[in-house]
């Protein structure tokens, strides 16, 4: 079972930015992986994103057949050029959004 988090309609102003989320149960990394990634959609896409949670120990077979090895794992969908993923808890706001694509100046 995956649990799936959508912000509000997003108005058009820009790409929609999907993002699918592997993590271990309810294990500190995962929550804080799950944490920041909400804070950093919330704080430079807002409206614009979509993120699916996928709990490993529910779906394994899922996991194993996207490649999934470690946990937590981000895995960007869209936009293009996509996918793109990114192991551990999202804490470090600038490489993770250098790593997504996202070229923000001010971080």
């Amino acid at each position: 079972m995956t649990r799936r988090a959508r912000t509000k309609a997003p108005p058009k102003t820009g790409a929609d930015f999907k993002f699918r989320l592997y993590v271990a149960g309810d294990a500190q990394n995962s929550a804080q992986a799950i944490a920041n990634l909400t804070a950093l959609c919330k704080a430079y896409l807002e409206n614009r994103h979509s993120i699916e949670v996928v709990n490993v120990f529910r779906e394994p077979k899922r996991a194993l057949a996207d490649g999934v090895l470690m946990t937590p794992t981000l895995v960007k969908l869209a936009p293009l050029p996509a996918p793109r993923r990114i192991v551990g808890t999202l804490s470090q706001v600038r490489p993770v959004l250098l790593a997504l694509g996202l070229e923000i100046a001010a971080v």
